[in-house]
């Protein structure tokens, strides 16, 4: 129950706290400066919580693999190559995240 309950606030979390840096209205004279604040605010959580995702993901998978190698030391060589691949998809998603993050800033 606790996990199902981190999940759903991991995943609720983002959203509510960045929608309203896309709910200011730049143009607008009033509050120009709150939406500003309010993008950099989004876009430091959104690269604040994408590498926090992305070093928990990458940390449970070298544990793996890690401990794959101790049980079968033969096998790191079948192992290595899935998890160089798989720490790299993980670090794109990381940096998608960074893209993400100038794509808000004004």
């Amino acid at each position: 129950m606790k996990k199902l309950a981190l999940r759903l606030v991991s995943f609720a979390a983002p959203l509510a706290l960045t929608a309203t840096a896309f709910a200011q209205d730049a143009a607008a004279a009033e509050g120009q400066a709150t939406a500003i604040a309010g993008r950099a605010l989004a876009a430091g959580l959104a690269i604040g919580i994408a590498a926090f995702g992305c070093g928990m993901g990458q940390g449970r998978a070298a544990a793996a693999a890690l401990e794959g190698i101790a049980r079968n030391p033969n096998a790191s060589g079948k192992i290595l190559v899935p998890l160089i691949l798989g720490l790299a998809l993980i670090e794109s998603l990381a940096i998608y995240a960074l893209v993400i993050a100038f794509q808000v800033q004004p």
